[in-house]
């Protein structure tokens, strides 16, 4: 129960490691109000937790401040918010359209700035509060056939470090940058046996994430145990990024 009465907004909770993480954050205690733009998706996630939900889309400033405002209404205060929006899909620089390519820096990068934006003034304000965006080991090393997305997960990456400092010394900021996870968003990548297969074969760890890794990663950065950590990107990727 170390999230015992926290108010967590979750983001991209709909399904995949947002949703994984409002489960975790549900089971340590806290109080959850869970976004995302599938409404009836993230309805039936509130419903299951016993939270509070609102369909939002990120890369829209003014949906952003009613998501906000409702978790304030909801419960007074966030503690702890994660960004879990986002999208990802293959396409090599020379085949990323212009619409991939303000998609993915819209929802990924701008839809996580105006989120920590936002909820970084209200926890200014209090002297307190944990942001956690998910970013990628993408975001760390390149990828071929992932140009958009790893652009994209690298700015959060230095949104996390930048907004760390901004943020400083009473809200922490940190990321996580999971390898390759098992959830909705990848299930059509790794559906091939061939593929799945090989995909396992670089991860020293012999497996595939879950979202319950990265839950496990933002329990710990949400929690006291992390009040000294801000401006961090903590790679669980089971071994695959080690050079």
């Amino acid at each position: 129960m170390r999230l015992r009465d926290q108010v967590c907004l979750v983001t991209g909770a709909a399904s995949g490691i947002g949703r994984g993480i409002a489960q975790r954050f549900r089971a340590e205690g806290g109080r959850l109000v869970v976004a995302d733009r599938n409404g009836p998706g993230v309805a039936a996630v509130a419903r299951e937790l016993d939270g509070f939900w609102v369909a939002v889309d990120v890369a829209d400033s003014s949906s952003v401040d009613r998501m906000v405002r409702t978790a304030l209404d909801a419960h007074g205060r966030i503690d702890v918010v994660v960004n879990s929006a986002g999208i990802g899909r293959l396409a090599s620089a020379l085949e990323t359209t212009d619409e991939d390519w303000h998609e993915h820096l819209a929802i990924n990068l701008t839809g996580t700035f105006f989120v920590c934006r936002r909820v970084a003034a209200e926890m200014t304000a209090r002297r307190r509060g944990k942001i956690i965006n998910i970013a990628s080991i993408a975001g760390i090393v390149g990828y071929p056939g992932r140009t958009a997305y790893c652009v994209s997960k690298a700015g959060v990456v230095m949104l996390t470090k930048a907004m760390a400092l901004d943020c400083a010394p009473h809200v922490q900021v940190n990321a996580i940058c999971p390898g390759p996870v098992r959830t909705p968003l990848t299930e059509a990548a790794l559906s091939d046996p061939d593929a799945r297969a090989r995909k396992i074969a670089e991860v020293p760890a012999e497996r595939l994430g879950l979202p319950e890794d990265m839950a496990g990663a933002a329990v710990y950065l949400a929690s006291a145990d992390a009040d000294f950590v801000t401006g961090h990107a903590l790679v669980v990727d089971g071994g695959m990024s080690i050079d």
